[in-house]
Formats: C-alpha cells, structure tokens, sequence
C-alpha cells in the first residue's frame, strides 16, 4: 500500500521517504559503490550499441510488419532486440487511406465544435508542470469518432494481444490478467503545427514517481533491482503490476498498463516534434531507481521525483541515460509504435518539418479486475461526453455535435468499452 499521507506537507513527505528509503536499504547490497559501478558500465555499453544500431540502421527502435505479424512470420532477433529495448514500431496496422477519412472527419470534428475557442483553467492539468518543457499541443479530446474507430479496429487489437504475450501474466496458478483481451483506455490526440516551437515534453516515465519507491507492490515489483541482482529483473513479470497505488492527480493512470503507443494520423520523423526514447528497458529502470541511494542524495529526497508529476529523468541525476535518447523513425499513417510502462520517453521541442505531426494515443490496457473496475469509471464519461476519468475534468465535448455515440461501436468497441460481455 502506498502510505496515507498529506503529499503537500513537506515536512511529513521528507520524513515518509526516510522510512521508506531506510526500509529499501534494509534488502541492499552493503557495497553500493562495486554495484553502481557495474550498473553504470552495462549503461554505457547499452548505449554505445544505441548509438551504433542508430548509424548503422538509422534506427534503433525494432520495427515489424502488420503483414508478418498477420502471416506469424516474425524475425527471431527482432523480436529478441523488443524485449531487451522495450520499445517497437509495427508499420501498417490500419491502412493509409481509412486514417485519411478519419483524420480529415477528425479535423473536421474540432473546428464545427470551437475546440480553439473553448475557455478552460489552465491549472487544471499539472501533471507535466515539473518537466523541463511544456504539453505539445496535446488536445483534450477523448470521444470523437476518429479515436474510437481506431481503439475498436480489429488489427489495433491483433497487435496488442501479439504485444501482451511476451508477459508472463500467470503464474503458480494466479492469473494477473487476460493477455487475449484488452480494455479500451481513453486518452487524448497530438496535432503539432508545422515549425511549432512551443516545446515537447522532457524525458520521463509515466505511472507516478515517488510512488516506486514508496508503495509495497512497486517495492515488490522492483525488488530484485533493491537488491542489487538487476541483471534477474524481468520487466515483463506481471505480479503485483495490477496492485500498484498511485497519488490521485490529473494524467496519473489508474488502469494497469502494459504499454504506451499511438497510432500516426500523419507522417513523421525525426525532428518533425515527435516521439523520442530511451531504448535501454531493464539497465535505465535499475539506474533511476538505485540513483536516489547515492551518497549526493540527501535521506528525504528521490532524484527529483514529486509526488502527483511523471517521474523527470533529468541531467541532474540521470545524465548518463540522457546519452541513449533517440528518435523514432519516419512514421507513415496507419503506423503505431508502443512503449513499456516503464520506458523513458519524450517529445522533442520543436518542429522543424513541413507538414502536421499528428498522432492518437492508444496504449495497451489487458483484462483485468483493476481495468474492470476502471471501466465503470470510464463508461458515463464516453455516454456523457466527460473527459475521461484519469484526465482533468475540461469535459469539454459535453455538448459537441457528431461526438462518438454506442451506436458508433462495433462488437469489439463494445467489448473493450465494457457494455458487452467478452466472450
């Protein structure tokens, strides 16, 4: 359980993380210094493959087919490479020409209802407000017909269940979640201008920060990294995932999910603005979650985690991962790419291409009793047109015409909205 404090106390904070940070040292290694050695050498050889993978191939992001995938002919080594780098693109989920229609019915959508004429609180969403830059023209939009077209397409489903096996979700009987089902977890559209320099979003981790290193089933989930045997982590042991605790806040998801993606309305690359990672999944976990026990951290602090904000990975404390930061290749529409929950990720600041760089984002939420229950969050906000429940209550598409009705729902959109039974 994460413990039952007042977060903005800063005194009763600092003392909270003492506790916990004594408790975690407790399981460690006496000899911290041989550990972070180590550690920091297999970051360093990690990254020199990056950066080689990167000239070499202009990529180190594993790329698949949605044909091979569709065809179950999969390349061994590139399936191998997405295990260890945690991230993948998967070219040609939904065709070109049906992300035009959509798009275009999309755009459509915003202008007839004067999303950029709508008035919001601004302090309303400060989940990013500790990171270095800014929201990049993220809209809060949840409900039109386009996202919830592609959320029900029968191939965004192939892929995610093809993405959900490489978890190890049973074990000794218990089942932490349906690998052959998904729930559908509403969030929200990127649409970045050309040569918008409004800034991106700094490198991070999503799914709360302090949380890690505060709450009993993230303890769990880490504690062969506390203990010094990082090499034995596997991060794609589902135990104890679906029991996490997070800090109520506005973006801080409260579904379990097993990665993060959107689907490209647009094309785009490297310095169109858009995705960046650090493709290094089970050394860069080890490095941030050990750096607070370093002598330069004082008892009460966690490397610049806050409670309530995504976890920063900044160059005051984590400069030697900001060395494997790359960026996604060039993305065509109908392409996807994913990400682990617990990948660090970022958006460049600027865009310096010619054309929009516009993506929904569509993570992977497996059937759960944690995702059943946030579906009946979830359900009167799509019926209502609320924002969705993790998201800051802006509900600005209340009164929009042509929003995404149950009508609009195919049997697999139903399913994974929850108004249907899965089979």
């Amino acid at each position: 359980m994460l413990p039952k404090i007042d977060w903005s106390n800063t005194a009763e904070r600092k003392e909270k993380i003492i506790q916990a940070k004594k408790h975690i040292k407790s399981f460690m290694p006496k000899d911290m210094k041989s550990l972070w050695g180590n550690l920091s050498e297999a970051v360093h050889q990690k990254t020199e493959e990056i950066q080689r993978e990167e000239k070499q191939n202009g990529t180190a992001i594993p790329i698949l087919e949605m044909q091979d995938l569709l065809q179950q002919s999969l390349p061994a080594d590139t399936i191998e490479n997405f295990k260890k780098k945690g991230a993948i693109v998967v070219r040609g989920v939904i065709p070109k020409h049906q992300i035009d229609t959509w798009y275009a019915g999309l755009k459509e959508y915003l202008q007839e209802n004067d999303y950029d004429k709508q008035k919001v609180d601004p302090n309303l969403d400060t989940y990013f407000s500790n990171l270095a830059s800014k929201k990049p023209q993220i809209y809060n939009i949840f409900w039109s017909k386009c996202q919830m077209n592609l959320r029900q397409h029968p191939n965004l489903a192939k892929v995610k269940v093809f993405l959900n096996s490489f978890w190890t979700s049973e074990k000794n009987g218990m089942q932490y979640f349906d690998k052959n089902k998904d729930i559908t977890y509403a969030d929200r559209l990127r649409i970045r201008q050309p040569k918008d320099t409004s800034l991106g979003l700094s490198p991070h981790i999503d799914g709360g920060s302090v949380e890690r290193w505060m709450d009993d089933a993230n303890i769990k989930i880490y504690k062969k990294i506390f203990q010094g045997n990082w090499q034995e982590y596997s991060p794609f042991e589902a135990a104890y995932r679906n029991e996490v605790e997070n800090i109520p806040s506005p973006a801080v998801c409260r579904a379990f999910r097993t990665y993060q993606g959107w689907v490209a309305l647009s094309p785009q690359g490297p310095g169109d603005g858009s995705l960046k990672v650090i493709p290094m999944l089970k050394e860069a976990s080890a490095y941030f979650l050990l750096r607070p026990f370093l002598e330069d951290v004082d008892d009460s602090q966690l490397s610049g985690a806050q409670p309530g904000k995504a976890q920063s990975i900044d160059s005051t404390w984590h400069q030697a991962l900001l060395e494997a930061l790359v960026s996604i290749p060039k993305m065509q529409p109908g392409d996807t790419v994913w990400w682990h929950s617990d990948l660090v990720h970022a958006v460049e600041d600027t865009h310096t291409g010619s054309d929009e760089s516009s993506v929904v984002y569509i993570g992977s939420a497996p059937l759960c009793k944690r995702n059943k229950a946030f579906l009946e969050l979830q359900k009167p906000t799509f019926l209502q047109g609320l924002s969705s429940p993790d998201f800051a209550k802006e509900n600005r598409e209340v009164n929009y015409t042509n929003r995404a009705s149950l009508a609009d729902l195919n049997d697999i959109g139903k399913k994974q909205m929850g108004f249907l039974p899965w089979d």
